[in-house]
């Protein structure tokens, strides 16, 4: 596998707080990574600074080879870096197909004229049923479940068909059932090509889904490898993992 996203001495800093200090990693193409740390050790911010949320006050980006650093979150989406949030961001008065199409890149006025696209239109369905939401796809996002909204922004930033997808505690205030299916289907995506960059608090999903985990404390990487060694070096047993 080679890289399909490297970060070089990245840098922010917030008043006089270094949330992330000279921090360099990459994701490899093809690979489910897992990006771990304690509260404050720079997870979010990172995100922030990959996808184009926050510009970065040092370092260099490169995804799939090409300079990509300061550029908005708009020009990343169109060359194949996605994103999900903790908290999931859905048109609450949307209906679940319209949220789907509306991700294809259209304004919520151009959803119901022809200018949308039959084939936009026909990867929504496909979407609703690979996702089992067939049923609820003429109701509001605002009348899902929490668990069925992360699920359906899931399913809408894959409607740019990407390359990457960062997820933001994709297991967060779900249960056991919503978590199994939300592994099911980053396995399925992974499977035909999608690679993941994935920021949770749950270890247990973490170990069995994700290799490599990278480990950041104080805005930098400590360590990268697979879970088995992540679980069993010193340094992250002491920042993060306890013993």
């Amino acid at each position: 596998m080679s890289a399909l996203l490297e970060i070089t001495s990245a840098r922010k800093v917030f008043g006089g707080v270094r949330a992330v200090d000279d921090c360099s990693l990459s994701v490899e193409e093809g690979s489910i990574t897992a990006l771990i740390g304690p509260n404050g050790s720079g997870k979010t911010t990172l995100f922030n600074l990959i996808t184009g949320y926050l510009g970065a006050d040092g370092g260099e980006f490169r995804f799939r080879g090409r300079d990509v650093t300061g550029s908005d979150p708009g020009r990343l989406y169109r060359h194949g870096l996605t994103r999900t949030f903790q908290q999931a961001r859905v048109f609450p008065h949307m209906t679940v197909t319209e949220n789907l199409v509306a991700a294809g890149g259209y304004r919520w006025r151009d959803l119901l004229v022809p200018r949308v696209s039959r084939r936009d239109r026909a990867r929504a369905e496909v979407l609703l049923e690979e996702f089992r939401m067939t049923h609820v796809a003429e109701l509001q996002a605002a009348d899902l479940s929490y668990g069925q909204r992360k699920l359906l922004e899931f399913a809408a930033v894959l409607m740019s068909e990407p390359r990457l997808v960062l997820l933001d505690e994709p297991t967060a205030g779900v249960n056991p059932v919503m978590i199994e299916t939300m592994e099911r289907h980053i396995r399925e995506r992974n499977g035909v090509g999608v690679t993941f960059l994935v920021v949770e608090h749950d270890m247990q999903f973490v170990m069995r889904l994700c290799n490599p985990v990278v480990v950041l404390n104080n805005g930098k990487e400590i360590f990268a490898g697979s879970p088995a060694d992540v679980q069993q070096n010193p340094m992250v047993l002491d920042a993060y993992l306890g013993t």
